[in-house]
């Protein structure tokens, strides 16, 4: 009995270490994504479409965190972030890189195998950028590496930019931010700065070693996975799974309807703090939908939407 044991444990582990150094396989992300049933890219990670990322550019972290809780995912929420333009929001694809500190038998045979055998070029800390597409965030999960640490500067930041229209989360720290502030939408969540750059050569000195691409990889305490949406703002970083996201954006939609109309009808001394704070009378309630109704044009959220919602209701 022992033996089947370990046996079928080597077997769930054999997938996960055969892809160290290297882009998970298509297989790996369909058994690890079961419950997205949508359109993903070629090498499996999941596509929320574009019309649900620009909704969750409105969405804040407590609406979102609010609906993960409810459906038990707890550990989604990463903060203390040091930010690049801290005004804007960030959406987009999870593209997950995890690197450790550097070990140079590791750090050659990695190497080897990019380099010969999956054709790559250059250093390590660019293979993931290669793999970025439009609407995509660069995520990586650099354990908070500090001097000498930095493997994103202006360079890459610039060609991460250009690939994706979008930032970085970067669980490290991050060389060149004035070059990087100057980049134009590049909204940005790193833990640290510093002037140094990382080193990259096993036979003389060497920080980090990359060990994953496109595998489930460490956040704060965040598990993130290819696909994730990022949802950056405020300081902080929500990582919501991809079967989740309509869910979420169309309940943040629900609560910034329902918020607009009651502060509305408070300005208006129509109903008392205590109507509006509580569970909605009927008579609020049909009051709402004829509001809705009313300014189906106007309001912050898309007609369809609304309209979807009217057809729920009894009022």
């Amino acid at each position: 009995m022992k033996r089947i044991a370990f046996a079928a444990a080597l077997c769930l582990l054999r997938p996960v270490t055969a892809a160290i150094g290297q882009q998970i396989s298509k297989e790996q992300l369909l058994f690890m994504t079961p419950e997205w049933t949508g359109e993903r890219y070629a090498d499996g990670r999941p596509k929320v479409p574009d019309a649900i990322l620009k909704r969750m550019k409105r969405v804040t972290h407590e609406e979102a965190w609010a609906v993960l809780k409810g459906e038990n995912y707890k550990y989604q929420y990463a903060g203390g972030w040091q930010l690049i333009n801290p005004d804007s929001v960030l959406v987009g694809r999870a593209v997950t890189a995890t690197f450790m500190p550097g070990r140079p038998d590791v750090h050659r045979v990695i190497d080897k195998k990019g380099h010969e055998k999956d054709g790559r070029v250059k250093s390590q800390n660019a293979w993931p950028i290669d793999l970025l597409t439009k609407g995509d965030v660069y995520v990586v999960d650099q354990f908070n590496m500090h001097e000498d640490g930095p493997t994103i500067g202006d360079n890459l930041g610039n060609s991460i930019y250009a690939k994706t229209g979008n930032g970085i989360v970067y669980e490290g720290a991050v060389r060149d931010v004035a070059g990087l502030k100057e980049i134009g939408g590049f909204t940005s969540f790193f833990r640290s700065y510093h002037p140094s750059h990382h080193l990259n050569n096993p036979d003389g000195e060497l920080n980090t070693t990359l060990v994953g691409i496109n595998q489930p990889t460490r956040i704060g305490k965040v598990m993130v996975m290819p696909g994730d949406v990022v949802l950056g703002r405020d300081g902080g970083v929500i990582f919501i799974p991809p079967h989740l996201a309509e869910k979420v954006v169309k309940t943040s939609e629900i609560v910034r309807l329902r918020d607009m109309f009651g502060h509305l009808r408070l300005r208006e001394q129509k109903y008392t703090p205590g109507q509006i704070d509580n569970r909605w009378s009927d008579e609020i309630e049909k009051d709402f939908s004829r509001w809705l109704n009313a300014h189906i044009g106007e309001l912050p959220v898309p007609k369809e939407q609304i309209q979807d919602y009217l057809k729920t209701r009894t009022w």
